[in-house]
């Protein structure tokens, strides 16, 4: 997944696919086996075995079985990574909006799915996973002007969803840095934006929630390009993962420099506010809007 671009015929493997391909990497090496050995087990060229072990592709029993036998793994331990492999190779909750889903934004569903920490930067946006109904039609209406009613309200729905996640047992720790000017983005009208500011509110009282939200008079800094999002995984076969876009797709991103570069962006930004400013520039916009 090492800066990998995605676009329209991409599709995104679940996080149980991409730890599974990782280990199966590790195995290969753990083995001395080398990609093209391996590649000769399976009558494949080593190219094959590198886009399996960078979840490129799909698990394929048959492909997996006949790896776990060339590495020497045991009976058990095989039998027990063919059942993931098995579960991994399942579609995700999400599946049945594949429709609506473009291709290069599945892989972020699924580890926003499976992350234990995320930390987001929107300069334009409220973050979809704190927006109301009415403000998630409003931007996915002017993000994909041709859809049908049916298609948008079927995107939204999906948005909606996502935020379940924020309600489970062991929901993760949401940080969320964003620009004064995405509260004077008037989406949808003054209604709207001042039921969305009353969610963001709402959501800064959650223990597992913050909202810091950098004000005009802060001026330049670090992290004033584009939106992006830092994952953390409880599994240590994942790195951190940073994901951020561009007009067309997407980019995930997991060599260390770059991860450590937008964390490091996503804390310089965070000390320009405070929870007691962020929630005072809230309440302020909110009469705004009244």
């Amino acid at each position: 997944m090492s800066d990998a671009r995605t676009g329209p015929g991409a599709s995104g493997p679940t996080v149980l696919r991409m730890i599974l391909s990782r280990r199966l990497g590790d195995l290969r090496q753990s083995a001395g086996v080398s990609l093209e050995d391996a590649a000769a087990a399976l009558r494949v060229k080593p190219l094959t075995i590198r886009r399996l072990e960078k979840a490129e592709v799909g698990l394929k029993i048959l492909y997996v079985e006949k790896l776990l036998e060339t590495y020497g793994v045991g009976r058990q331990e095989a039998d027990e990574f063919i059942a993931m492999a098995e579960k991994a190779n399942e579609p995700g909750w999400w599946h049945p909006y594949r429709d609506v889903l473009p291709a290069w934004f599945t892989a972020y569903v699924s580890l926003e799915t499976g992350a234990k920490t995320l930390r987001t930067y929107e300069p334009h946006y409220v973050t979809g996973l704190l927006q109301t109904h009415a403000y998630a039609r409003a931007v996915l209406r002017a993000g994909f002007p041709n859809d049908t009613e049916e298609d948008l309200e079927r995107r939204v729905d999906l948005r909606l969803r996502r935020q379940g996640l924020l309600e489970r047992p062991d929901a993760p720790t949401l940080w969320v840095v964003m620009e004064e000017a995405v509260l004077h983005r008037a989406v949808g009208g003054p209604g709207v934006m001042g039921e969305q500011i009353d969610r963001l509110l709402e959501a800064t009282e959650l223990a597992h929630v913050s909202v810091d939200v950098v004000p005009f008079n802060a001026g330049a800094h670090v992290g004033a390009f584009a939106p992006f999002t830092y994952f953390r995984f409880e599994e240590p076969e994942l790195p951190d993962i940073v994901y951020t876009e561009i007009l067309s797709g997407s980019m995930y991103l997991d060599q260390r420099s770059d991860v450590v570069a937008h964390l490091e962006a996503h804390n310089r930004m965070s000390l320009l506010t405070s929870t007691a400013e962020s929630r005072a520039l809230l309440s302020r916009m909110r009469k705004e809007y009244s």
